[in-house]
């Protein structure tokens, strides 16, 4: 039976999927800031975890690949499709967890960001926090999730925080099949 994924995941009978890891060496070495840093693509060693996950045979019970937009999502998703054959739709609402909501933030601030949105359990304490809280993250990628409860079988692509957002499990790892039904 298809479930519901994410990281790359199933959904509705849903498949979700993981993207791989990101390589940010690129995005720092051109002092990105901001939504810069997710042109980071795939690591080489994420693309053949990517490859490897793509035949999965339940990833064939899917009917469509909805995908983030960030480029490591993308390319998972571009490495599944050419192995299933399957058309990717784009969903904005799919992006990660928002380290910071002004968008103006490197990596390394990012990683400071993160620090405190788990220290707080990703609540806003005292209001000046400037990253995205849990209940809104869940609320964002619960409403692209509820778009697709017409398909038996839908595979999202997409990023650790987001998925853990809407499907209970302690770990998400990069190429991971999580299988999550609605």
């Amino acid at each position: 039976d298809c479930g519901h994924a994410f990281w790359v995941a199933i959904i509705m009978g849903t498949i979700t999927g993981s993207d791989g890891k990101a390589d940010y060496s690129y995005c720092d070495s051109h002092n990105f800031i901001g939504h810069g840093n997710d042109l980071a693509p795939l690591s080489e060693n994420n693309i053949s975890d990517v490859v490897n996950m793509s035949k999965d045979k339940r990833l064939k019970e899917a009917s469509i690949i909805v995908s983030s937009p960030y480029t490591r999502a993308l390319q998972t998703a571009a490495i599944i499709s050419k192995e299933i054959g399957l058309d990717i739709k784009i969903e904005p609402d799919l992006r990660e967890w928002e380290p910071d909501t002004s968008y103006m933030y490197k990596v390394k601030e990012m990683k400071e960001y993160y620090k405190e949105y788990v220290n707080k359990d990703g609540i806003h304490i005292n209001g000046s926090e400037k990253w995205e809280s849990k209940q809104h993250l869940k609320e964002r990628i619960q409403s692209v999730i509820d778009k697709y409860n017409k398909y038996d079988c839908v595979i999202f692509v997409f990023h650790q925080l987001a998925i853990k957002s809407v499907v209970n499990v302690e770990k998400v790892n990069p190429a991971e099949i999580i299988e999550y039904v609605i």
